[in-house]
């Protein structure tokens, strides 16, 4: 997909996790990880190592389209989202040209392969009723960004 962008104006990039990979393929991630509500890994830093990687490979500025953590666990998300936003400031202090961030997903939404079970959203849906309830990581969410505004 690099090769497709190449006469594009930036590269998007959408990334959630890691995966490991040994010589004989996909590894599990290690025992004592943090995981998510599907059992996989929860590793906001993979954000700025996707970032660095598809810059490096473009030579593109980034638009991070998509990053976000399925979990019913609001403190956990709250806490993904602070150390992804972290890893790409890191990479943004080392020149990767940043054009923004995209959180996955303001609504927890329908999946395709799962459903309605993983909930990636900083705003809760009763499938009943259709209420939706602002959670605690949105607020935290909008703190941060808001404080990364002021700081420039």
């Amino acid at each position: 997909f690099f090769d497709a962008a190449r006469d594009d104006d930036f590269i998007g990039v959408q990334t959630y996790g890691r995966s490991l990979v040994g010589p004989n393929g996909t590894l599990p991630a290690p025992k004592e990880a943090e995981k998510n509500q599907t059992g996989e890994e929860v590793y906001p830093a993979a954000l700025g190592g996707a970032v660095a990687y598809a810059h490096a490979a473009t030579g593109k500025p980034v638009l991070v389209t998509e990053n976000g953590l399925a979990t019913d666990d609001d403190a956990q998300r709250e806490r993904y989202i602070a150390g992804a936003l972290a890893s790409l400031e890191a990479q943004m202090r080392k020149g990767v040209p940043v054009l923004g961030y995209l959180h996955w997903s303001l609504l927890d939404n329908f999946e395709w392969f799962s459903g309605y079970r993983p909930h990636f959203g900083l705003v809760a849906v009763d499938r009943q009723t259709f209420k939706r309830t602002v959670k605690p990581s949105a607020h935290a969410y909008a703190r941060m960004v808001r404080e990364r505004a002021v700081r420039g």
